[in-house]
This record gives structure tokens, sequence and C-alpha cells, in this order.
């Protein structure tokens, strides 16, 4: 499908990427979401923890968050209440090591584990008529990358998707970072990946190297490090090439759109599929020219984008 108009027009201070992104992080007030939590054990012997809302709809909507959120991050809580007011029931996904406790084996969650979305997708499909995934930066290149990489089968019951400022060029997004405009950004991520490095080290001495940590300066090299290794791939450039849901996207059979602001400080050129979407009959993008990262900032009590994933999912 061609590129998508928008009518996205921020508030004046927030047209600054730096400060959309971080407002809508830092200091964004939710309204309260009332979870029900329910523990999915995975085949390799470990457990996801997912947040659900349950309002008697057929329609159910998975939420993908990104790097180092969980369902407490202020996007997935004010798209699920966004959602489950307009008739959608909703389950939030915690990735392993997500949710608060430590997951059980040495695996940990990364941009390419379609596997535990899948459990997730297969743990609700008895329940609903209808299937939607939405995911936000990490959690949308694990939505594309499922719907097109083949690795499973897609139930007829997936309706569409929408994937929210996603690097779909792992590579391209992780030289982007390296600009020391993103340096508070990658020292947050570092912070609280290496805590989870240090936990892991605890339960598996044995393979993990703790003492490689000190070599870590970028997220690349955490990557490259620890990501790549505790996953099975060779390296960090195995594993972005692997991961990446760009290669994926000519293949996408369901409706799906992808909102990347065209000043989004986390990704590359390489991150906007232009090609890709002029080319396929499923596949939309829309490229507003301000939001920055999981921003797009507007007034009341949902953002811009909020609205835009309900009106699509409202529309499949």
């Amino acid at each position: 499908m061609p590129i998508l108009s928008n009518d996205y027009k921020p508030p004046f201070l927030f047209k600054y990427r730096h400060i959309n992104t971080i407002y809508s992080s830092l200091f964004r007030k939710t309204k309260p979401v009332f979870f029900k939590r329910k523990r999915i054990e995975t085949l390799d012997d470990d457990f996801l923890d997912i947040d659900f809302i349950e309002n008697s709809s057929k329609k159910i909507v998975i939420l993908c968050h990104g790097l180092e959120g969980s369902s407490d991050s202020k996007y997935i809580q004010a798209t699920a209440k966004l959602l489950s007011l307009n008739g959608y029931s909703v389950a939030a996904m915690n990735y392993r090591f997500c949710s608060g406790e430590i997951n059980r084996q040495l695996v940990t969650y990364h941009s390419g584990k379609t596997d535990d979305l899948h459990a997730v997708i297969n743990y609700v499909l008895p329940n609903y008529e209808s299937i939607y995934l939405v995911g936000f930066s990490l959690g949308g290149n694990l939505v594309l990358k499922y719907n097109g990489d083949s690795l499973f089968s897609l139930s007829s019951k997936i309706k569409a998707n929408v994937a929210i400022s996603v690097p779909v060029d792992l590579k391209g997004s992780s030289i982007a970072l390296r600009r020391s405009e993103n340096t508070l950004y990658s020292w947050r991520f570092l912070r609280t990946l290496s805590k989870k490095m240090h936990l892991k080290h605890h339960q598996f001495p044995k393979n993990l190297d703790i003492r490689q940590l000190k070599k870590v300066k970028t997220l690349t090299d955490f990557d490259d490090y620890f990501t790549s290794k505790i996953n099975g791939f060779e390296d960090a450039e195995d594993y972005y090439l692997k991961a990446s849901s760009k290669q994926f996207i000519p293949n996408i059979s369901k409706p799906t759109l992808l909102i990347n602001a065209l000043d989004d400080p986390f990704l590359s050129e390489s991150c906007f599929p232009v090609r890709e979407a002029n080319e396929s009959s499923n596949f939309y993008l829309m490229t507003p020219l301000h939001g920055g990262h999981v921003g797009f900032i507007s007034k009341g009590d949902f953002y811009w984008s909020e609205y835009q994933i309900l009106n699509f999912l409202d529309r499949n």
C-alpha cells in the first residue's frame, strides 16, 4: 500500500523529538488499569506472565512492549485502557524476566523471539474469534517478524496488526543509538540490562561470563557479548541479520500498519520501509514528521498513536 497521510500535529514543545520521547516515557500520567495476571508455561519449562483485561468480548488484542518495558509501561497501560473502553479484551505480554521475577532458563527475550508470542496466541485462541497484535519498538519488530517469517502457521483468527516506532533494521538502529544525542537512552537500557545479567550469572554461573560486562559501552556491545550468545546467535551482527523484521515485510498477509516518526532518535534511514509499503497490498506505512520514539503526544487522556491503533483495528 502507498504511504498513508497523517494528521499528527504535536503541541509546539513536542516538535522536539527528545522532549516527545522523554516526556511520554517519564512524565506521562495514565489512568489506573486493573489487569488480571495469568502465568503461561512454555515448552522449554519456562514461563510468561500475561496481564489480561477480560470484558466478555470475543475480540482480543495482544500488546507487546519494547526493550526493558513491561505491562507497567505507560504506552501499554494507556493503549490497554483505550482498547478495553472500545470493546476489546487485552492481553499485555511481559517477556521473560520482565514481569518482576527472574525466568527459569538462561535464554532471555530478544527482538526476534517470536516463539513466545506464538505461545500467547495459542493460549488465547480457543476463547476468541478475532485476535489482533500490537507492538511497540522491539515488540513491533516481534509482531512484524511473526507475521512474515513463516516460522509458524498464522491462525485465520489473526485479523490485523499495528506496530509503533519499530527498528525494523536492527543494525541500522544500533548505529543510530550510538549517536551522542542518544547517550541517555543507551545508559538507561544498559543499566537495567546489566543488573539482569548479574542475576542471571548467579543463576547460571558456569554459563554466563559476567566479566564481559566491563567491555560493554554500547547496546551493540551488550548484544555482542550477551543477547546473541545467550540466545543462540554467533554475535550481534548475526542476531541483527536474522531478527530484523524488514526482510519479512513482503511476506505479510494480514492488514498491518507501521507508524514510524521521521524524527525518531532510535531509527536509522533504513528503518523506513517505503519500498516495501509501495509494493505490498497488506502493509501500510505512516511516517509523521514528529513523534519521537513511542511518543506522539497529544492533548487528552490518550495519544494520537493510540487512536490510530484503535481506528486501524476497528477497520479490520
